[in-house]
């Protein structure tokens, strides 16, 4: 054999490998339960939605799909757990617009990188959030809510979720554009969050419309304004902040949003199956109807088209967290 035929011959069987390598990656994937870690306390609704489609996704693959829920720094906790986990599909995340969108700009020092350390699978759900007050505030409309503030600059307290939060950076822009002063109060997860808000330890908040909808249906919270640029379908009598608030609140627009994430470096064809069975998960009916039910949008998409949105979004919110002056250290 000349060079030219040896180099041929190596580079073929090189490449039999490796395609053997992928497929036998790729046939043999899962073998042993997935760790799906909800950087989140459970009871919120992005702990439902990890919990709902993991139960599927569990089914199809034949291997337990198991919550791991793990609170703290506004989700930089657990999704570092994951950011530092083997690339091998077996430690996912169910990562949110605060660990992917918010949390880069508004910490000071983050423990990853939200761009180089995860690979994207799917964008599951979108939801609006919705500025709810407890049922003693003297407000029933976004104006009259800025008129109490400024009435009484430091005495409303809103809630969210966490530092970070899309419901902690709705209450900063909130605060920035309507040139009003109240005070912060982060929880560990939206739901010990309402439930203060229930019991009036704090005034409102901006919750997403997922976990403030059975409140509001039950008349136990007021529902002022969505947080979007449009209504939602879900609440199409509550106006948009720009429609109750006027012209100060113009272009008001922020949701929250969860998403499916592996480790960087985890190989294509794992994310594939990843992606195919999250995807199939969120759009049954009886999936839909559930999150439906909860005011969430179903959406499922390819990992390349969810990379994109998040660049969007990080952008958006950086030229937010700018504007409104919200820092955490």
């Amino acid at each position: 054999m000349n060079n030219t035929i040896i180099k041929q011959f190596l580079f073929l069987v090189a490449s039999l490998a490796l395609m053997s390598s992928h497929a036998i990656a790729q046939n043999s994937y899962p073998n042993k339960p997935i760790k799906f870690i909800v950087p989140y306390p459970p009871g919120g609704p992005l702990d439902t939605v990890a919990r709902l489609t993991g139960q599927l996704v569990s089914q199809r693959l034949g291997q337990p799909v198991i919550i791991d829920n793990k609170p703290g720094a506004g989700g930089n906790l657990g999704a570092d757990v994951v950011a530092k986990s083997a690339a091998d599909g077996y430690t996912i995340l169910m990562g949110a617009v605060a660990t992917h969108a918010i949390n880069p700009t508004l910490y000071k020092k983050m423990p990853y990188d939200a761009a180089k350390d995860f690979a994207p699978i799917t964008l599951l759900v979108s939801t609006p959030n919705v500025l709810v007050v407890n049922s003693s505030v003297k407000a029933r409309t976004v104006i009259e809510l800025i008129t109490l503030a400024k009435r009484e600059p430091g005495k409303l307290n809103f809630g969210s979720g966490s530092n970070g939060s899309a419901g902690h950076l709705a209450g900063e822009l909130f605060k920035s554009m309507a040139v009003i002063d109240m005070t912060h109060v982060p929880y560990k997860g939206s739901a010990p969050a309402l439930q203060d808000l229930l019991a009036g330890q704090i005034q409102l908040m901006f919750d997403n419309l997922a976990s403030a909808m059975p409140q509001i249906k039950a008349g136990k919270l007021n529902a002022l304004a969505v947080t979007t640029t449009k209504r939602s379908a879900f609440a199409p009598d509550l106006p948009t902040m720009a429609e109750s608030g006027g012209a100060a609140l113009a272009g008001f627009d922020v949701s929250t949003w969860f998403g499916v994430f592996a480790p960087a470096g985890t190989p294509k064809e794992i994310i594939a199956v990843l992606n195919q069975e999250f995807n199939r998960a969120i759009r049954l009916s009886e999936v839909k109807e559930k999150l439906d039910g909860m005011g969430a949008e179903a959406i499922g998409t390819t990992p390349e088209a969810f990379a994109v949105y998040i660049k969007t979004e990080a952008s958006k919110y950086a030229d937010v967290i700018k504007k409104s002056g919200a820092q955490v250290d």
